[in-house]
């Protein structure tokens, strides 16, 4: 047996990197300590939740066909409406991505002659699509008759607050809130940012329905933002790394219902929909997952101090309070960002063999590289990294289920980076 395991060799390791490493991780102590106190909080609101609604064994039980009477399933929606302060939820296994979920809730309170207005700059690249920006239209909300206004955000990255309210008339119906930073070269809004927002909205018309894009955001602080709905994926935060798929819709009860017809069927909503064993590893998940947020937190944190240490520009800074699991490095070349990419997935615990390349990923306008060894497929709670084959050449890096071991998956994509860059001087 060999002794005295050497992270270096085995990984392939240099001295400047890991004296790099550990020089940021001085420099995050006192962000990992925000960190830590934020998930204690978190994780007594989601104990309480589970308190209050008596989860037992009983939930646990699976259902099959039209899925009456499950337990299981009405105790999850009670859990999340709990925990984010909302009316009702709609967590259901069956909502296929973050992606599926805002379309679901769009659809369900958008009608023809309605105008959508997105208030926080573009939205995420999938979503083109879905409003009929991009792509062929069939099916998407222009080709229903709902009109798209977008209000972009000032040069700081602020909201705009005089364009928001010069794009409202008569005709909004709702407005899209974005809490993540897509692929865009900005900071992620914080909690209080978003309300801010939201209040403003409702100032001008109460009616205004206002939906959040939560993806990523869950956790990352003690609140979530109150939203009319706020929209979110299970293999992202509140999945906790176990779920193995499903979404959810959460916000006032007429919307959620509108939501849920939306996803089955008129007059049907929640009432029906078979569990099929997936509510075990679905609460499972959410009780995980203010611990692993945190150390998807911390690991974003880390990134963002080795490279800014680095030379590189990074949103946020390490000494900056996160309002989401990603951290955005911006590398300058096609060459880096394919690196890094590839140093991510050599540090995965799942297809550590695999090279990443660019491609035309479905949903994208531009090729896309995504580096993800997760047990989940997509799963962006676990170690990944992904960009857009574009200029300025951003990475987008997020999760990491043990601090630990996003911190190996850092290290080699560091190690990838530099390695490349050696070789041009």
């Amino acid at each position: 047996m060999k002794d005295n395991f050497s992270v270096q060799n085995e990984f392939g390791i240099s001295q400047r990197v890991m004296d790099a490493v550990v020089a940021a991780e001085v420099s995050c102590a006192e962000s990992f300590d925000r960190i830590d106190r934020n998930a204690f909080i978190n994780q007594a609101r989601v104990m309480k939740a589970f308190s209050d609604n008596m989860i037992g064994e009983a939930h646990f039980v699976s259902t099959t066909g039209y899925g009456y009477n499950d337990m299981g399933r009405e105790a999850i929606d009670r859990v999340y409406a709990q925990v984010f302060g909302c009316e009702d939820a709609l967590v259901r296994h069956n909502i296929i991505s973050g992606t599926h979920a805002i379309s679901t809730a769009l659809f369900a309170v958008l009608r023809p002659g309605d105008t959508l207005v997105a208030v926080t700059g573009k939205p995420y690249d999938t979503l083109e699509e879905v409003i009929g920006i991009r792509g062929e239209g069939d099916g998407s909300l222009a080709d229903f008759g709902v009109s798209y206004k977008q209000v972009d955000l000032l040069q700081e990255g602020g909201a705009d607050f005089d364009g928001i309210k010069a794009s409202i008339d008569d005709s909004v119906k709702a407005v899209i809130l974005q809490r993540s930073k897509g692929y865009e070269w900005r900071d992620t809004f914080s909690v209080s940012a978003l309300n801010e927002i939201i209040d403003f909205v409702h100032s001008i018309r109460e009616d205004i329905i206002c939906i959040v894009d939560n993806c990523y955001g869950e956790f990352a602080e003690t609140s979530e933002p109150r939203g009319d709905l706020i929209v979110g994926s299970l293999i992202k935060n509140p999945g906790g790394g176990i779920a193995k798929t499903g979404g959810y819709i959460a916000g006032k009860k007429s919307y959620v219902e509108l939501a849920a017809y939306r996803l089955t069927s008129v007059g049907i909503g929640k009432e029906c929909g078979a569990t099929l064993g997936q509510n075990a590893a679905m609460l499972q998940g959410f009780f995980m997952a203010p611990h692993i947020v945190a150390q998807a937190l911390k690991s974003a944190c880390l990134c963002s101090a080795v490279f800014d240490k680095l030379g590189f520009e990074v949103r946020p800074k390490p000494t900056q309070a996160m309002g989401d699991i990603i951290t955005s490095v911006k590398l300058g070349s096609e060459e880096l960002v394919i690196a890094f990419c590839q140093g991510i997935q050599k540090g995965a615990p799942v297809d550590s063999f695999v090279e990443p390349q660019p491609w035309d990923m479905p949903g994208y306008a531009d090729k896309v590289i995504m580096a993800a060894g997760a047990f989940v497929q997509g799963s962006s709670i676990e170690l990944s990294a992904d960009a857009p084959i574009k200029p300025p050449y951003v990475v987008y890096i997020q999760g990491g289920l043990t601090y630990e071991s996003a911190k190996i998956g850092i290290m080699t994509a560091v190690q990838k980076v530099i390695d490349i860059i050696s070789t041009k001087n």
